[in-house]
């Protein structure tokens, strides 16, 4: 197993072809997707065909629950495609049963100081549906601030999209101030 991080009740590891199973799960629970597709099914031949080899190959970690070895969901910490390498983004998805133990902060929190540590970031940020008060909460509890809210034209719009999608960020140097507290 290639680990990529660890924390106190994570492992961050590289996705395997073996996470298909985990993964097609994930993606297929429709609380999960509300806030991504509307909660529409994908289908396995997506996964196995697309997603899961973009995830391997790409800055996607499949998070583990170190104590019992349980697949939790994944994290992603990449700069945007044509965007600046020294701004990463921000990402986490997780099953429900790991919802609102501290995962995604933890999570998030390890990233960001990855990303400053050793990275060399100059900013992190993540950004989410402006009415997903869960991620939202997620991204102030490991530090990002708002930065704008900003508005997508989507093809085929999900509830909720009407109020815009949100940005939080963090710069590095109100990561070194907030470290030397």
């Amino acid at each position: 197993m290639h680990i990529f991080l660890e924390t106190d009740r994570l492992i961050l590891r590289r996705f395997t072809e073996s996470d298909a199973d985990h993964l097609f799960a994930l993606h297929n629970d429709p609380e999960v997707m509300r806030y991504l597709n509307g909660g529409r099914p994908t289908p396995r031949e997506v996964i196995v065909e697309e997603t899961l080899p973009r995830y391997i190959v790409s800055g996607y970690f499949a998070a583990v629950e170190k104590q019992s070895g349980a697949f939790l969901g994944w994290f992603i910490l990449r700069a945007p495609e044509n965007g600046p390498e020294d701004e990463p983004e921000l990402g986490y998805r997780l099953h429900k049963a790991a919802w609102n133990k501290g995962y995604a902060t933890e999570g998030s929190r390890a990233l960001i100081g990855k990303a400053f540590g050793e990275l060399g970031a100059r900013r992190v940020f993540a950004q989410t549906m402006a009415v997903n008060r869960g991620s939202r909460r997620v991204m102030e509890k490991a530090g990002l601030r708002f930065a704008r809210t900003f508005f997508i034209d989507f093809p085929d719009p999900i509830e909720g999209s009407e109020h815009g999608e949100v940005e939080y960020e963090l710069l590095r140097s109100d990561w070194e101030a907030a470290r030397s507290r």
